[in-house]
């Protein structure tokens, strides 16, 4: 699936930035989190978590309203309450962010030292659609090196990319695959590419802002504040996604903490989506 359709899952905007930490993000984090392996939940649990994370219950049954009729939920009456349920549609598009949010930077892939190049331009005039050319390629993983000219060290990215030509219908392209020659340094095409010095700086921030392990293990995280700790853990890093081209560890800078920030991520929530999910099933229960 194109990363362009799971910028509203991960939460972030066509350059990698996250949406604000507005109500509706925060319920998409916990749609992907809770909702999706159950299928569905009471207004009352939604309000619960959602309030712990600092969202009052007005404004999430308003995004819940505007989740369903955006067609990601549907609802349904007992009495009178109200329970939400997953369409086919946020329940394809949320497995996809799941399986993109947990495996990022979990597996380091192999690189055979070539690039894939891609030569692609339109004139100033046509400012929208050189808006949605960068967006989208940038989605697909490729990065402006000169003027008409962009690359990405992966070559199985190709197929996006053309695709995005087409979708644009930008027709005067060339694709070619190559290899460095006796002149340039990898590093240094992607120190111009990339902006790799700001996305290390969110990862630091982001290994700053999360607990060690043993602390999110604690008696502290157990029921609603493990579920309060889970939601923030993932809607801070659903944004490296887009934030990081995830390149070969060959061209990355010195200093790299894209590594150690994964590992953070996956060893926190390994420790808290025990009490987190008991948390859940034991209050959607109540309700």
């Amino acid at each position: 699936m194109a990363r362009e359709w799971l910028a509203p899952v991960l939460g972030a905007t066509h350059d990698g930035r996250a949406t604000a930490d507005s109500a509706r993000g925060l319920l998409v984090t916990v749609l992907g989190e809770f909702v999706r392996p159950h299928q569905a939940a009471w207004t009352q649990t939604l309000i619960e978590l959602m309030e712990a994370l600092g969202v009052q219950p007005k404004a999430t049954r308003q995004s819940l309203a505007r989740l369903a009729e955006s067609g990601w939920l549907e609802r349904t009456k007992e009495g009178r309450r109200t329970r939400w349920h997953l369409t086919e549609t946020s329940r394809s598009l949320l497995e996809s962010g799941a399986e993109r949010i947990y495996g990022f930077g979990q597996t380091p892939r192999a690189w055979d030292g070539r690039w894939s190049v891609l030569l692609a331009s339109l004139p100033d005039s046509h400012g929208v659609s050189r808006h949605r050319l960068r967006a989208r390629l940038g989605w697909a993983g490729y990065a402006s090196f000169e003027q008409g000219a962009w690359i990405s060290p992966w070559t199985d990215h190709e197929d996006a990319a053309v695709q995005v030509l087409d979708d644009l219908d930008l027709r005067v392209a060339t694709s070619f695959v190559a290899e460095l020659g006796q002149l340039g340094d990898g590093r240094d095409i992607v120190s111009r590419a990339w902006k790799l010095d700001e996305v290390n700086e969110q990862y630091r921030d982001f290994i700053d802002m999360t607990p060690a392990v043993e602390g999110a293990a604690g008696a502290d995280s157990a029921g609603l504040d493990a579920a309060r700790q889970l939601t923030a853990l993932v809607h801070r890093w659903r944004r490296f996604p887009f934030l990081d081209p995830e390149l070969p560890a060959a061209l990355l800078p010195d200093g790299w903490l894209g590594a150690p920030a994964a590992r953070l991520f996956a060893d926190t929530r390994a420790a808290l989506i025990g009490p987190a999910t008991a948390w859940w099933l034991d209050c959607d229960r109540q309700y």
